[in-house]
């Protein structure tokens, strides 16, 4: 007997400000799909999930969950409420021995359970949201932007986890990499009706161009029909004097078809300024530098120099350093030892991961005309677009803004809508060095997709810092590797390129090390002995870990192991006994699991 779906919805309307988002909407999710919900910006992804979730009310239509089912959420904003520190929100509602499940993730997505909620940033809160869901393990998970905030390390720690997990999930994400690896299905949210494909994300670009030719064709085929109708109206007339009533509503039925076909929206009008002044070839040159934090090293000595026209990402853990060896090669601060030099004729312009260049108090109107960059003198309603004057509206819908979005303050938007207001600054004005900061949190994949074409064709240079795989692989031309120890390794290529060259660098080693076959014979061959291999530093950090995490685990299971030796316990309260038995299985599978790893990575270590 087929088993009932684990969440259906049927007949969904929903309106917000006189804009219907959904029409009679449907759609179901069954047991063990793996699947991406994909969109435009602006098109009703994260308000879907908050229908799923039972946190929106349809207007009408009903949300139905299978009997049993839980419905996890994580929400892009949670609300921490009156928890002390991250882990008190992550561990609330686990059930009594849950609590290693929050530990774990906490680890896999470097939280800092013990930091305090008061002073927590966005990215942060976001991350023991999604500890917390994880560690739920409900059968149904609905993560919105789940990758938003967590570096690559963190990134493939969650995909290798969603990969093994028996809960079904629906994502939304413009991580390429991530959906490639993760998504079975995908619902395409396109002008509020939904769509779903049966394929890995891999196909979908391919599937959605086809719905849209079939469009542009239909379309086409429509307005030549009423083209051909509306000529016999008219000659009909005159030839007859007498009308086909019947035919003449036909044509206003098909005129009605027409306009209420959607429109699609189109891509932004971005555009870098190809005709702006060159900057000298070598744009940046950096000699010895180091930084350091008190006792913390950021930097080692490390050189580069940087010629017009290079596209340089710099990637490694969040926290690394990354931002600061960017402020540095741009001369915002000061490295402890070495000099940097800027080249000639550089307009540099910035974006930086934390929109701080948007005051979110003010309207999208003011945020360009107020720009003293791009505002033009005495025309409060004008903005200069690299030399040539336009109307703030005008040039705010070629980034895709509404005429009423124009009078909004900046906080009320999303955001991928605060990134593309952010780029219509930059783009606006005249730049040769671009300074980009995780350009590529929360805009769509069609955005995307531009701003990685126009990076591919800008004149100028490019710096760069991003935990997108995919956009990586796209855009850079070097890799500047930091992974910790306060060294800073460039490679040629992008993403992949640097972790090829990597692994092939690791092997060398071991590969040297070997010796030149002669003509021993084997029984006077000595036996191989075991190299001892560089742990990354995840795995350093792994293994030091560990036995703090074994010591707490061994701990529980001394617990547990008091609280079942209470002989009335089970007569007293058989709910209890049974969730302290399950608890003490896990434990003692964790426990064992840990052991083996520690016993894997200490011999990896040449211990």
């Amino acid at each position: 007997m087929a088993r009932p779906p684990l969440l259906q919805l049927s007949d969904i309307s929903l309106t917000f400000g006189g804009h219907p988002v959904f029409d009679q909407l449907g759609l179901i999710v069954q047991t063990g799909d793996k699947l991406a919900l994909v969109g435009r910006n602006g098109s009703g992804k994260s308000t879907l999930m908050k229908v799923m979730a039972g946190i929106v009310e349809p207007d009408t239509g009903s949300v139905t969950a299978a009997p049993g089912v839980t419905v996890g959420y994580m929400d892009q904003d949670p609300d921490l409420g009156s928890f002390e520190t991250l882990g008190d929100f992550a561990r609330d509602g686990l059930e009594l021995g849950e609590e290693y499940k929050v530990d774990i993730a906490a680890e896999g997505l470097k939280l800092n359970l013990d930091g305090p909620v008061a002073t927590a940033s966005g990215g942060e809160k976001r991350r023991a949201a999604l500890a917390k869901l994880l560690a739920q393990d409900p059968e149904l998970m609905l993560l919105d932007e789940p990758t938003n905030h967590l570096d690559i390390e963190a990134i493939g720690w969650l995909e290798d986890h969603l990969k093994n997990t028996k809960s079904a999930f629906l994502v939304i994400s413009h991580d390429r990499a991530f959906l490639n690896a993760l998504a079975r299905s995908t619902f395409w949210i396109d002008r509020s009706v939904v769509r779903r494909q049966d394929k890995g994300f891999d196909g979908f670009e391919a599937w959605r161009d086809k719905v849209w030719e079939e469009e542009d064709e239909n379309r086409h085929k429509l307005d030549r029909k009423i083209k051909a109708e509306a000529r016999w109206a008219v000659e009909g007339i005159s030839a007859r004097r007498k009308r086909n009533m019947g035919r003449v509503r036909a044509l206003g039925d098909l005129r009605k078809e027409r306009s209420d076909m959607i429109r699609r929206q189109g891509v932004a009008a971005m555009e870098f300024d190809d005709a702006g002044q060159k900057s000298g070839k070598k744009v940046i040159e950096a000699k010895g530098i180091s930084k350091s934090f008190g006792d913390r090293v950021i930097l080692r000595p490390f050189d580069l120099r940087i010629q017009r026209g290079d596209r340089i990402a710099f990637v490694g853990p969040n926290g690394v350093g990354k931002t600061t060896l960017l402020k540095m090669l741009t001369g915002e601060i000061a490295p402890d030892k070495g000099e940097v030099t800027l080249g000639t004729k550089l307009d540099i312009s910035v974006f930086d991961q934390t929109r701080s260049a948007l005051n979110p108090d003010v309207t999208l109107w003011d945020a360009l005309a107020s720009d003293p960059e791009i505002g033009v003198s005495g025309r409060a309603d004008q903005v200069m677009v690299r030399g040539v004057p336009k109307h703030v509206v005008g040039y705010l819908k070629e980034f895709l803004f509404s005429d009423a979005q124009a009078r909004a303050k900046v906080k009320s938007l999303s955001g991928g809508e605060k990134a593309r207001l952010l780029l219509a600054r930059i783009m606006a004005r005249d730049n040769n060095l671009l300074v980009l900061d995780e350009p590529t949190n929360d805009l769509d994949i069609e955005t995307l997709d531009l701003l990685q074409e126009l990076l591919g064709d800008f004149p100028g240079t490019v710096l760069l810092v991003s935990h997108d795989r995919d956009f990586l692989d796209r855009v850079a031309t070097t890799t500047i590797a930091m992974e910790g120890d306060g060294n800073a390794t460039a490679y040629p290529g992008g993403w992949s390129d640097y972790r090829r060259q990597r692994a092939d660098t690791v092997a060398a080693p071991a590969r040297t090390a070997e010796k030149p076959k002669t003509n021993t014979s084997p029984a006077t061959t000595p036996a191989a002995q075991p190299q001892k291999t560089k742990l990354s530093f995840s795995e350093k950090h792994r293994l030091d870990t560990l036995p703090a995490e074994i010591e707490k685990l061994e701990g529980e299971i001394a617990k547990l192991t008091q609280l079942m030796a209470d002989p009335d316990l089970f007569a007293r309260d058989p709910a209890k006994f049974d969730k302290a038995t399950k608890a003490l299985a896990d434990r003692q599978t964790a426990l064992e699991a840990a052991e083996e790893e520690w016993m894997v990575l200490e011999e990896k270590a040449g211990g």
